[in-house]
């Protein structure tokens, strides 16, 4: 086994220099930022469209862990933690990461649009899932296990929430 692989989290040497660089950045998560920010964005934009939204979820519970897992995965998509994270133990997960989450960021993009034209509950669960699922397959990618606790923290809570707050009204929340 090479130096590389131990220093940059279980990655081959190709794919280590490539992603990480230099071993000074290993704690910093560019493409992890980059996915963040596409997030965001539309979520930004709907804020500013649609003032005074409310929450129609009273569990507490579902309500806190969609929170935690939001952030949660949010700080573990971009800033390493020490422990064994941030390595591409292949390039072939690399490239799942990488092409993956590209496919989507694209998909969350177009629904979004659609949604901006026409609020449906499909389109809703569509932008709970699909986040989900770019965490998860961030998490299982980098072999980052706590990203994938946090990612199901997160599903759980994001589509119960988005499930209560349903145009009609026929939820159990």
């Amino acid at each position: 086994m090479s130096d590389s692989i131990d220093i940059i989290g279980g990655a081959d040497g190709p794919t280590a220099v490539f992603v990480a660089g230099d071993v000074g950045m290993n704690w910093l998560n560019i493409f992890g930022l980059i996915l963040v920010v596409l997030l965001l964005i539309p979520n930004i934009i709907y804020a500013i469209k649609v003032k005074n939204q409310k929450n129609n979820c009273t569990n507490t519970l579902m309500n806190a862990m969609e929170q935690i897992g939001r952030y949660g995965c949010m700080i573990l998509m971009v800033f390493s933690m020490g422990i064994r994270e941030f390595g591409y133990p292949s390039v072939g997960d690399f490239l799942a990461y990488l092409f993956g989450n590209a496919f989507l960021i694209l998909l969350y993009w177009i629904i979004w649009i659609l949604y901006f034209k026409k609020n449906t509950y499909a389109k809703q669960i569509l932008l709970a899932v699909i986040p989900t699922c770019i965490f998860l397959l961030s998490g299982i990618t980098l072999r980052h296990y706590l990203l994938i606790v946090f990612g199901v923290i997160f599903g759980v809570g994001h589509i119960y929430v988005t499930n209560c707050n349903r145009e009609e009204k026929e939820t159990l929340c």
